[in-house]
């Protein structure tokens, strides 16, 4: 695994409500701006008031967020760490050897937060688009999802193409500029992409008509994008969204699990909470611990599925 990538702090004050308890550590395994440290940032105001405790949060980036899972893993399970998961929580066991963690041991589920459509799918109109393409359509992911970093986000790519016979590639910087203009150009310039698979900082873009979002990987279609279809539309029974999760330490109290699952449910009710993560394209959950355990063991049963059918490796 790679070494920590940077390490980025900022720490939310409850000095107004006068609170003298130790900060609760809040470890981010991915990096700042990022889809896990967006949910984070958005949450973390309202779920430290009603903890009355201050957060630090910490980014701990690298190998798909593996880095600073196995740094979680070690801290004790007395409540003063939480930490915050993207869906590579349920597959990075299926793909490293060695990682110095299990996902279902060494940590307790206290909720599952938000899940995320996948973006940019595969439609009526993505055939058609592939109908027009000469040599068919190159198809990239975020560079958080890269298998090189033990990412979950070319497992589903990995599906789709295989069933659809299109390529994949590697996100670059032009990828997302590949998609904004001119959609029936019969040719692009070198390293732009036709399509893409979308992350949640590319909703907004979405939104104002920048980009043209083909279908979405959820099983139905999202208050956010009523009119795009999903993939499931054309493809029966396909289902695949990007998710993010809070958990503790192994062996924190069950009085904990419940107060922290208790507060950060709170924290997702707040309208102002669920408006922010809403416009970023959201859909806020805010599950039980068992419900996000059993949510998390049956994304991994199905993503080994995948792993083991295609033969997929970590490059």
């Amino acid at each position: 695994m790679r070494r920590i990538a940077g390490i980025a702090l900022f720490l939310v004050s409850l000095a107004s409500i006068g609170q003298t308890a130790k900060p609760v550590r809040v470890i981010v395994p991915w990096p700042a701006g990022g889809t896990v440290d967006g949910v984070a940032r958005v949450l973390a105001p309202k779920f430290s008031e009603g903890l009355g405790r201050a957060l630090v949060v910490e980014n701990r980036a690298g190998a798909g967020g593996s880095i600073g899972e196995a740094e979680a893993a070690k801290a004790p399970g007395d409540g003063t760490t939480i930490l915050f998961v993207f869906d590579t929580h349920a597959v990075n066991h299926l793909l490293y050897k060695n990682l110095g963690y299990d996902p279902f041991k060494s940590f307790e589920h206290v909720s599952l937060l938000v899940t995320l459509a996948a973006g940019a799918g595969r439609g009526e109109q993505l055939r058609a688009f592939e109908r027009r393409r000469a040599g068919g359509v190159c198809e990239s992911e975020p560079r958080q999802g890269d298998l090189r970093d033990g990412g979950r986000g070319q497992l589903e790519p990995s599906e789709r193409a295989l069933a659809l016979g299109t390529d994949r590639h590697r996100d670059d910087p032009r990828a997302l500029q590949g998609r904004r203009a001119d959609d029936d150009r019969p040719r692009r310039r070198p390293g732009e992409r036709h399509v893409r698979v979308g992350a949640a900082g590319e909703f907004p873009q979405v939104k104002a008509g920048r980009i043209k979002a083909l279908a979405i990987g959820s099983a139905s279609r999202i208050p956010q994008l009523p009119d795009t279809p999903t993939v499931a539309e054309t493809l029966p029974g396909f289902a695949a969204q990007s998710w993010v999760g809070m958990l503790v330490p192994a062996g924190a109290s069950q009085e904990v699990i419940a107060r922290y699952n208790s507060e950060v449910k709170k924290a997702l009710a707040d309208p102002e909470v669920r408006g922010k993560l809403a416009g970023q394209g959201f859909d806020v959950v805010g599950s039980s611990p068992a419900e996000f355990l059993a949510f998390a063991r049956a994304e991994s049963e199905k993503w080994a599925k995948v792993i083991r059918d295609y033969n997929i490796r970590v490059e």
